[in-house]
């Protein structure tokens, strides 16, 4: 459904490809929308898009990813695609991306900062519910920053 979604929204896309550019578009993307940079640690991206009249941005990377995010202590899971309507401080209709709670994986569907002096950005699921925690634990963590 993901890959529909996607061509449906190519027309008048920025599109990129090749790891490197990607990595970098997406940062910058982050950094637009005013979300921290270490929201999306994918690795291999083979191509990244963003059609800036409707918000629409994907991302595909080689295989799906796990990643621990230290400060929380939560494993986060990204698909091959990931998918999401951007605007200042905000993904919604979020594809691709799980959060393991406790034993099972909850699918995250929307994420974003409402007060931005209160340091805390906002998971939510499709079913409603929400949880909070400090912006400052996704932002590029120090491994990160050197493999650029």
């Amino acid at each position: 459904m993901s890959s529909q979604k996607i061509d449906s929204h190519r027309e008048n896309a920025e599109i990129y490809t090749g790891d490197a550019i990607c990595k970098q578009k997406s940062l910058e993307l982050l950094q637009k929308i005013n979300l921290p940079k270490g929201l999306l640690p994918l690795d291999d991206i083979i191509e990244v898009g963003h059609n800036e009249a409707t918000g629409f941005v994907w991302l595909r990377q080689k295989k799906s990813k796990t990643h621990v995010f230290r400060a929380i202590g939560r494993s986060v899971w990204y698909d091959t695609e990931v998918t999401a309507f951007v605007e200042d401080r905000r993904m919604k209709r979020l594809t691709g991306v799980k959060s393991k709670e406790l034993l099972i994986w909850v699918t995250i569907s929307d994420i974003s900062i409402h007060d931005p002096s209160s340091g805390k950005i906002t998971f939510g699921t499709p079913t409603g519910i929400s949880r909070s925690f400090p912006v400052s634990a996704f932002e590029e963590e120090e491994g990160e920053k050197e493999k650029k």
